[in-house]
């Protein structure tokens, strides 16, 4: 029998992937290539990828992605190839670990971040922080299967004798395992030990638009750079809320710790995705209760021998956060 002889097109498929396995990271990246990038920005339809090999390493490239890929978010890895000196093609892209996603108006769960290893809810004196709030944040969190970290900023805005308030909001977090921390992007208090925190992690940053994110995203980065700085906004005069500042999602490194993710302040997390039993869930200190009430269906708010009731009763559950679960439950009736 005669040996097949290959056409021209199979022989350059063939040189082709050749050349990719025999590519070193540190060769320069030649037109047709492709390479492993990291989505760093993303502006509608075009993304800003950082190229994790190759000689552009350090360099940030304006991609866009072809049109039979899933929509991308910041913090994906992707193979690109370049068209030109500073722009580049999307081809594929590699698996998620993680993904952050929030729920848009109907429901539908739309992704923001991803590959995030701790989600950190950022709260401050002003504008004032509300427990259902950082409730309806560690629900999503932890229906996503993510870790959080809450953390206090603006702690020179605290009287020096202490606010009880606070205290009480933060304390009620740590009793049920939830790591937090306070400091001071103004001051720079407690700025190290947030850098510890988030070695070799990439994080997310959520809250309400005047919590000081952005600020806090400066300090971390150190006043040594300038380079794509967070914009800062202020208060809304008189009603003590945050103007938006940040309008696209971005990654930014953290020099020597991890990486940041910085997402448009959202005022309120929508929870619409979430069915009733699954928002009991996202109550971590609820679970060891759950299944123990006299009705499988039971909604823990009126119902005799609800479990969660008892527990609050005899203080093993605390009474807010069970009164923050009614609330969020009526809200979601409300709106479905």
């Amino acid at each position: 029998m005669t040996k097949r002889r290959l056409n021209q097109q199979q022989l350059r498929r063939i040189g082709n992937q050749q050349r990719r396995h025999n590519k070193r990271a540190d060769d320069p990246i030649t037109p047709g290539e492709q390479a492993l990038g990291l989505i760093v920005c993303h502006y509608g339809q075009q993304l800003d990828v950082e190229p994790l090999e190759g000689s552009k390493q350090g360099e940030l490239l304006r991609c866009h992605q072809r049109s039979n890929l899933p929509p991308l978010v910041t913090g994906d890895k992707v193979i690109w190839q370049p068209d030109g000196e500073h722009t580049g093609v999307i081809v594929a892209q590699q698996p998620r670990h993680t993904v952050m996603s929030r729920p848009n108006n109907r429901g539908q769960l739309r992704p923001i971040a991803a590959n995030v290893d701790v989600v950190v809810v950022v709260i401050a004196p002003v504008p004032e922080p509300f427990g259902n709030l950082i409730d309806r944040y560690l629900v999503a969190i932890e229906e996503q299967q993510l870790r959080a970290l809450i953390l206090l900023n603006k702690a020179d805005l605290v009287p020096a004798d202490g606010d009880d308030k606070l205290s009480q909001l933060l304390e009620r977090y740590r009793k049920i395992g939830y790591e937090t921390l306070t400091l001071s992007s103004h001051s720079g208090q407690g700025i190290g030990q947030l850098k510890e925190r988030l070695l070799s992690r990439t994080a997310v940053f959520v809250g309400q638009s005047g919590v000081g994110k952005s600020s806090l995203i400066n300090s971390l980065r150190g006043s040594d750079t300038d380079e794509f700085m967070a914009a800062v906004g202020d208060l809304s005069v008189g009603h003590e809320k945050g103007t938006h500042t940040t309008t696209a999602t971005r990654l930014y490194h953290l020099p020597g710790s991890g990486d940041l993710i910085d997402s448009p302040g959202i005022r309120e997390f929508g929870l619409w995705h979430i069915e009733p039993e699954e928002l009991a869930h996202g109550f971590i200190e609820f679970r060891p209760f759950l299944g123990q009430c006299r009705f499988r269906d039971c909604r823990h708010t009126e119902e005799p021998g609800c479990a969660l009731r008892a527990a609050a009763a005899n203080g093993e559950i605390d009474e807010s956060r069970l009164a923050s679960y009614r609330q969020i439950l009526l809200s979601l009736d409300s709106e479905r």
